[in-house]
């Protein structure tokens, strides 16, 4: 039997890297899946690849993430159309890099409206149905920035620190629904966010990591499959880094 078998899945920025990665491995593993992107033409590749995979075709949504309204209408839709929600996988997120003293304002406003708030709106408008069933399992998409901090990255940090707090936080209100909550922190990933780095960059980087590699969307993809499956049914409020050993 497959670990998925029947669950259905929401995750959110699912277009590229590991929310795409995460969409694929959850689809191989039997779950019907409800994806969000800023635009549902981003999904197309995922899409794809996952009916490529001899997968059913997955759900696609548009949604502005920060934005409760839009927001209620993903999980509406998920509702509607497989009766149920039993994963929620808040991976959105961006960087708006810059040193604190020259950041603007705006790129504060938005690193954390979409890295944050919206972990925020989707676990609460989840929360509801998966209240009602007794049952489900949200893992939020941290960083190990979230537990060191980085010069440059305040924004960043910050919103990924409170995806922490949010985590265990909500792990302790909704465990007496057998509901769990746990977040996955990555290292450094090979993704589109990680391209903009330099070759020297991504040497030293190596240097610093135990497993002397940086890591691809399928070593986050894993941690959150295990997350998702009843193989997990006794953890909750935990953060599970993925990062080769970077931060030890």
């Amino acid at each position: 039997m497959k670990l998925l078998e029947d669950k259905v899945a929401l995750i959110t920025g699912a277009s590229r890297g590991i929310g795409q990665a995460i969409a694929l491995a959850f689809a191989k593993q039997g779950a019907k899946l409800v994806l969000s992107a800023s635009s549902i033409d981003n999904l197309a590749q995922t899409a794809t690849m996952i009916q490529g995979a001899g997968c059913p075709a997955p759900v696609l949504t548009q949604a502005n993430v920060s934005v409760a309204d839009e927001v209620a209408q993903v999980v509406k839709k998920a509702l509607d159309t497989f009766g149920k929600a039993d994963i929620l996988v808040n991976n959105a997120g961006i960087t708006r890099d810059n040193l604190l003293a020259i950041m603007p304002e705006k790129d504060w406003d938005e690193v954390l409206s979409i890295n944050l708030k919206s972990a925020f709106l989707f676990t609460k408008a989840c929360s509801r149905p998966m209240i009602k069933q007794r049952s489900g399992s949200i893992i939020n998409m941290t960083s190990v920035i979230g537990l060191t901090g980085n010069a440059g990255q305040a924004n960043y940090a910050a919103s990924k620190a409170g995806l922490i707090g949010l985590t265990k936080s909500a792990a302790k209100e909704l465990a007496k629904r057998n509901i769990r909550v746990n977040a996955v922190a990555p290292g450094f990933i090979k993704t589109r966010m990680t391209e903009n780095l330099t070759a020297e960059q991504q040497s030293k980087i190596q240097e610093q990591v135990a497993l002397g590699r940086l890591g691809v969307p399928e070593d986050i993809a894993n941690a959150a499959l295990f997350l998702a499956s009843d193989g997990s049914s006794y953890i909750t409020g935990q953060v599970l880094v993925v990062d080769g050993g970077l931060v030890i």
